[in-house]
């Protein structure tokens, strides 16, 4: 039978322990793989690996030997609990064994947990689960993951007390990422908040998320942007010593500029617009920007990229004129842009 998403969730949380299998295909593997450990997780318990009640398959084995399936879904082993039968990689040729199996499934036997990639509507094995009255077809697509599929991470964690505010942060992040990397995010948070009871805040967020590309250049462009003029300087001495280049610096403004010309040029305001910044922002980052945004706005923004795009010309012409110098002189004019 095919299941809906809402269906297909509820299936994976509580695997239906008399039934005869279940099917997870999708096109994103990390997805459809982690989907996979999260039924497995809840359908056999800890310890089913050392308990030998999980039988894994490779899809080439049953195309050697098809009474591998039967056989393994009828094995009783020497422990007591639920068991499944892992198949991984399989595709319609294998379609024939798999159902085959499944038709002679009887209460007690082992749950057919069957992995495929991306399956037409045509293919055998999708047809096969789909018009099966008992066992589960459910697609996995490569969308973000749901407000119920976050807060339930979350829950698994030990994050038990997130505010709707902080499962919002949290379901803006997981758009910008993968789901093996959102679920080691949320593993990060967990440990970061491990010894502390204060509830998830967006700096505790922000603390956790992946550096942005523009951490290292935030002081000299929250310089720029917030009009501390003098500022600029010592700190382009501080990131030339780095090793960090003009281009680079032109390039960094250049993004930071039109990451608040984006929020300052949304008709719901910088407060909607920064909303819809991809990759999103968290925490102190997140108010320095709207504060900017707020205070230089959409037309004062346009001339500054113009200041930079101007910049970025120069340092990449013939022209022999030192690049740092050149780079710092647009700075500073931006900075007095900024002061209004």
């Amino acid at each position: 039978m095919k299941l809906n998403a809402r269906d297909a969730t509820a299936w994976i949380a509580r695997p239906p322990a008399d039934r005869p299998g279940t099917l997870l295909y999708g096109e994103d593997g990390m997805r459809v793989a982690l989907k996979r450990q999260e039924l497995l997780a809840n359908l056999l318990g800890k310890d089913a690996e050392e308990e030998m009640r999980l039988t894994r398959l490779q899809a080439a084995e049953i195309r050697r030997d098809r009474a591998l399936v039967s056989d393994a879904i009828k094995a009783q082993g020497f422990f007591p609990g639920a068991r499944a039968v892992l198949i991984e990689d399989a595709t319609p040729q294998h379609a024939d064994a798999i159902l085959g199996a499944l038709s002679d499934w009887q209460p007690g036997d082992a749950h057919v947990v069957v992995v495929a990639g991306l399956q037409k509507p045509s293919s055998a094995l999708r047809k096969g689960f789909e018009k099966h009255p008992a066992a589960a077809c459910i697609a996995i697509y490569g969308t973000p993951p749901t407000r119920a599929e976050i807060e339930a991470e979350l829950t698994a964690a030990g994050l038990d007390r997130v505010s709707a505010d902080r499962v919002a942060e949290l379901s803006v992040l997981a758009q910008a990422m993968g789901p093996g990397d959102f679920r080691r995010l949320v593993e990060k948070i967990a440990l970061y908040k491990a010894s502390d009871p204060a509830p998830l805040s967006s700096e505790d967020i922000a603390a956790c998320a992946p550096a942005s590309t523009e951490a290292a250049l935030d002081d000299v462009l929250n310089a720029v942007a917030d009009a501390r003029t003098a500022d600029i300087g010592p700190i382009l001495r501080r990131l030339e010593a780095q090793g960090v280049t003009p281009v680079a610096l032109a390039i960094g403004a250049g993004r930071h500029f039109r990451t608040l010309h984006a929020a300052a040029s949304d008709p719901g305001g910088a407060g909607a617009g920064i909303g819809k910044l991809r990759p999103p922002v968290f925490g102190p980052r997140r108010d320095a920007i709207l504060r900017q945004a707020q205070g230089w706005g959409a037309a004062r923004l346009d001339e500054a990229l113009k200041v930079l795009t101007d910049t970025d010309l120069a340092l990449r012409s013939t022209s022999r004129a030192p690049q740092m110098p050149l780079v710092e002189r647009a700075f500073i004019r931006l900075s007095m842009m900024g002061r209004g």
